[in-house]
Order: structure tokens, then C-alpha cells, then sequence
């Protein structure tokens, strides 16, 4: 009799850990499911929502939709705003859930990639209306050119649009803080490749081009005629 309570011991203390254990484990579970139909509901609510503002008409002005498309992606940026929202609520739910559990590990990594999708989303909503900005900036400046007889006025317009774009772009790189600037001066070499490789093209090839544009720019005073 001895013998069979000595085998049977460990199988009861097994079964009295999980008798404890599965109360948390039904609380998580709840936990984890009533958070997902708020995210869910959520999710749904700021897209409607955004989509009632037209804020996807802001976005594909602003090429963030193209862009998203050439990616591979078949949402738009109000989708991909809600899938952020969706997560923020999902990863909250899902930290609770683990604490009760007593899963501190587990919850010190979700807690991080929580702290991490409020960046993201404002980094995405600079760069969102930092796009409209610098469309809207680089076609008044197109106008003015061809206002003022200017010649090259889209030229001159891409070139503001594309250096706000780069503003903008470091601006979110900054803010959402990765790779420690890492991000941010790879970015600056490279766009100082481009500018310092097109300076050389212009220089070499493009002489007579510039001193063409020059001249239409600021032409020079005629001498005046003798009479």
C-alpha cells in the first residue's frame, strides 16, 4: 500500500498544480478573447471613422496608397492605421493576460512592442500628411514658375517636393527611433550619393543646359543703344 502511495504521489501533486492553475489559465483565456473583440471593434470603428474624414482621398493624393500598392500590399493607410489600433488593444489584452499567469518574460517583450506602435503611428501620420504637404507645396511652386514666365518651373517643383519629402522622412525616422540614428545617417549618405552624383552629371554633361537656364532666369541687362 505504501508502495502504490509513494507512485501515486507525483500524480496527485500534477493534478492539484493544474486544479490551481487552470482558473488563471480560463481568466487569460477570457482575458484575451474580450480583448479581441475590442480590438476588433476598434479596428473597424477608426476605419470608418477615417474613411467618413476622406482621409483616404488625403492619402492616395499624397502617393502613400500608390506606395503601399507598389509594396505588394492590398490595404491603404486607413487599413493599415486600423491594423495598428487593432494591435495597440491586442498587445494590452495580451500583457494582462500573461501577468495573471505569471508570464513576466513573455509580458516584458509585448510590453516593448507596445511602447513601440505609438511611434510607429504617429511616424505614419507625419509622413502621411508630410507627403500631401510637399505635393501641395511643389505644385504651388510649379504655378508661381509658370506664372512668372520661368522656365523649368516642373523641374523646380520636383526638386522642393522631393526636399521636403526628405525632411519628412527623417522627421518619422527620428521620432519612431530606429537603430539608434543608425536609420537616419544611412539615409543621409545615400541622398548624398544621389545629390553629389547628380551635380556631377549636371556639371559634366549639362553646361550649356545650365547656362541656357541661367540666362532665362536672370538675363542679363542689355547695354544700351547709341543714338
Amino acid at each position: 500500500m505504501d508502495t502504490i502511495n509513494i507512485a501515486v504521489e507525483p500524480l496527485r501533486a500534477f493534478l492539484v498544480q493544474i486544479g490551481a492553475y487552470l482558473p488563471r489559465l480560463g481568466v487569460a483565456l477570457a482575458i484575451a478573447l474580450a480583448g479581441w473583440l475590442v480590438a476588433k471593434a476598434l479596428r473597424f470603428g477608426t476605419v470608418k471613422a477615417l474613411r467618413a474624414l476622406n482621409f483616404h482621398v488625403l492619402t492616395e493624393r499624397a502617393g502613400m496608397d500608390e506606395f503601399l500598392q507598389q509594396g505588394g500590399s492590398r490595404r491603404d493607410t486607413a487599413d493599415l492605421i486600423g491594423l495598428i489600433v487593432f494591435w495597440l488593444v491586442m498587445l494590452g489584452a495580451l500583457i494582462v493576460a500573461f501577468n495573471g499567469l505569471g508570464l513576466s518574460q513573455v509580458t516584458d517583450v509585448l510590453s516593448k512592442v507596445l511602447l513601440f506602435l505609438p511611434k510607429l503611428l504617429v511616424g505614419l501620420l507625419v509622413v502621411v500628411f508630410g507627403l500631401y504637404f510637399a505635393r501641395f507645396v511643389g505644385q504651388s511652386v510649379q504655378a508661381w514658375c509658370r506664372g512668372a514666365d520661368i522656365g523649368d518651373a516642373e523641374l523646380i517643383g520636383r526638386i522642393v517636393r522631393y526636399a521636403i519629402v526628405t525632411f519628412v522622412v527623417l522627421i518619422a525616422i527620428d521620432h519612431i527611433d530606429i537603430g539608434s540614428g543608425l536609420v537616419q545617417q544611412t539615409f543621409l549618405i545615400l541622398l548624398g550619393g544621389v545629390v553629389l552624383g547628380l551635380a556631377l552629371a549636371f556639371g559634366i554633361g549639362g553646361k550649356d543646359r545650365a547656362a541656357a537656364m541661367l540666362e532665362r532666369w536672370f538675363p542679363r541687362a542689355q547695354p544700351p543703344k547709341e543714338r
